[in-house]
């Protein structure tokens, strides 16, 4: 089952830059961008030192930007990035998230 996300052409950039406004989720978003890959990744494989409910919030408030896809499969939820549509509508803006969310930039 795929949680329901904004078509690319409704994403907020104001929704998408208070969801980035969060360093937890800032660092997912560039943990994604740096995978050269547009594969999924569990939900689980990422380091969030928060509980549950708090992770959750995070996944949704990503989701519901339009930033990820989340699938649940079962016994576990794996995420992608939306990265071929967001650098159609938004060119450029994930690679600028990534840099600046690097530890020299914090």
């Amino acid at each position: 089952m795929a949680f329901p996300v904004p078509p690319i052409d409704e994403v907020d950039l104001g929704q998408v830059f208070r969801a980035l406004a969060d360093p937890l989720r800032r660092a997912v978003v560039a943990e994604l961008v740096a995978d050269d890959d547009d594969g999924e990744r569990a939900c689980a494989s990422f380091v969030m030192p928060v509980t549950k409910s708090t992770k959750t919030h995070h996944w949704r408030a990503l989701r519901e930007a339009g930033l990820i896809v989340q699938r649940d499969a079962g016994n576990g939820t794996f995420v992608r990035l939306r990265r071929e549509e967001f650098e159609r509508r938004f060119p450029g803006l994930l690679g600028i998230v990534a840099k600046l969310s690097t530890p020299a930039h914090g």
